[in-house]
């Protein structure tokens, strides 16, 4: 039996009407970010090219530029750790490039949890499994918090003791055996549990950044909302599909204003008009509504389903 998959289908109408470089022109740029961000760091210690000594929670750059994660700043303070300044400096650094290029630009574009879970998704869907348990999303907000006061209660960051990521960049380097069983159930939970079930819906890391990314000035936009055919397939693309309603559908901003929004382009990558573009909240364009506007999410990916197995 043919497997269908919502994803690959709004991908291959990008690629039927500009081409496959183009259709993949985001992802690519994604996936060649992760993997540099990633190598960085090994290559220190796998061989001996010392570009960042450290790790994705904390490392200083070339030997100069000392960079710190904000989050992990956040709960070092609450564990009542003594501020240093050259931790300031660097969590103050990398807040600042995040309001610029937003706050979950950090999902999208440098965690490597983030190619566990694309995985996870996409084996999803070529396996036809739809069970999906439903969280909601304020979830994350909730392990947010909790690991927040575990840090204050403990005195330690306690979210470093399971952070996938931190265990992610150990195993590859390290080869930690028991540290792959939390990547393992993160992929599997994605797998078998809930769609984009960590990402969407527990990752703290991740709604931390979303807090960040509120005032962040880089920004998808439906730039050419009126030429939107209602095909669906940027919401079937993309990994938080609640945050395009408003600029697509609505009559105010075409800026993708939430903060749940992780500017990966996957939209721009599937649309086969070119309705979506990334740009500014500086003297960003305002276009009229377009026609049609009222139609809802829920319609627009039924008729997607409809009009992509062949029925009207």
């Amino acid at each position: 039996m043919t497997r269908f998959s919502l994803t690959a289908e709004a991908r291959a109408e990008g690629v039927a009407a500009k081409g496959w470089l183009r259709a993949h022109k985001w992802w690519l740029l994604r996936r060649a970010s992760q993997v540099t961000a990633l190598a960085v760091f090994m290559a220190g210690p796998l061989a001996g090219i010392w570009i960042a000594r450290g790790n994705f929670a904390s490392s200083e750059i070339l030997g100069v530029l000392p960079l710190a994660d904000p989050f992990i700043f956040l709960q070092s303070a609450l564990a009542g750790h003594p501020p240093i300044a050259i931790a300031m400096l660097g969590a103050g650094l990398i807040t600042l490039f995040y309001v610029l290029v937003g706050g979950r630009a950090y999902c999208g574009w440098i965690c490597p949890v983030n190619v566990v879970t694309d995985t996870a998704h996409w084996l999803r869907e070529k396996l036809g499994i739809t069970r999906d348990r439903k969280l909601d999303r304020r979830t994350r907000y909730w392990v947010l918090g909790g690991a927040l006061l575990a840090s204050l209660v403990s005195g330690s960051i306690a979210w470093e003791f399971v952070n996938p990521v931190s265990i992610l960049q150990r195993a590859f380097i390290f080869g930690i055996g028991a540290g792959w069983s939390v990547i393992v159930a993160v992929f599997l939970l994605d797998l078998l549990v809930t769609r984009r079930g960590w990402c969407g819906h527990l990752c703290p890391v991740g709604a931390f950044y979303g807090v960040i990314g509120r005032a962040s000035v880089t920004r998808v936009a439906a730039i050419r909302r009126q030429d939107c055919t209602s095909c669906s397939a940027c919401f079937n693309v993309c990994t938080e599909p609640h945050v395009i309603v408003p600029a697509l559908k609505g009559e105010g901003s075409p800026l993708i204003l939430s903060g749940d929004c992780v500017n990966c382009g996957s939209c721009i990558d599937a649309c086969p008009v070119d309705v979506f573009a990334m740009t500014t909240r500086l003297g960003g364009p305002s276009r009229p509504r377009a026609p049609g506007a009222d139609v809802g999410i829920s319609a627009l990916s039924g008729s997607s389903l409809r009009r992509s197995r062949g029925r009207p």
